[in-house]
């Protein structure tokens, strides 16, 4: 599809995931896209390395994290220069995100500390429109989207009671 003509005006996109530990630190995923319509179920996995205990066979969390932010820049970059009539001869993104650890006893506290996202796009095409198409990959990236305001997290435990707020 190249373009949204054929799209609802507004629409809520919602992706699920199931989690499973099945090795030391490894948890297998399922992630299914459930609206607007459904896809996949994908299949992933995350571990750890040594220092939580892993055997480092699949990448850590923030490791799909990382790619999924980069991944999800490029795809709209390449998405939107067809319905922006750029050219895109060659896109390389080149992405940094960098968190703040301090142990704190046994375990540790993070925040993050910045997110730098490079992009190397070749085109013929006048500055100005590669500038608007990036702005515009920028707005349309979910998650760049998600990382640029302040967000709330429920967090619930399943208990023989039913749930609760942790």
């Amino acid at each position: 599809m190249t373009d949204t003509q054929d799209q609802p005006q507004q629409a809520l996109v919602q992706f699920d995931c199931k989690g499973h530990a099945t090795g030391k630190m490894r948890n297998d995923l399922e992630v299914t896209m459930s609206q607007p319509f459904a896809e996949g179920p994908f299949h992933m996995a995350t571990d750890e390395g040594s220092f939580h205990g892993g055997d480092a066979s699949a990448p850590p969390p923030l490791a799909l994290f990382v790619g999924g932010l980069t991944g999800c820049i490029m795809t709209q970059i390449r998405a939107f220069a067809k319905r922006l009539k750029v050219t895109v001869k060659d896109l390389d993104v080149e992405t940094r995100v960098v968190w703040n650890w301090e142990a704190k006893g046994r375990v540790y506290e993070t925040a993050p500390k910045s997110f730098e996202i490079d992009v190397l796009i070749d085109s013929d095409d006048p500055q100005d429109k590669v500038i608007e198409l990036i702005e515009a990959a920028k707005k349309g990236c979910f998650l760049e989207q998600t990382l640029g305001q302040q967000n709330t997290i429920r967090h619930r435990m399943k208990t023989p009671d039913g749930w609760v707020d942790v």
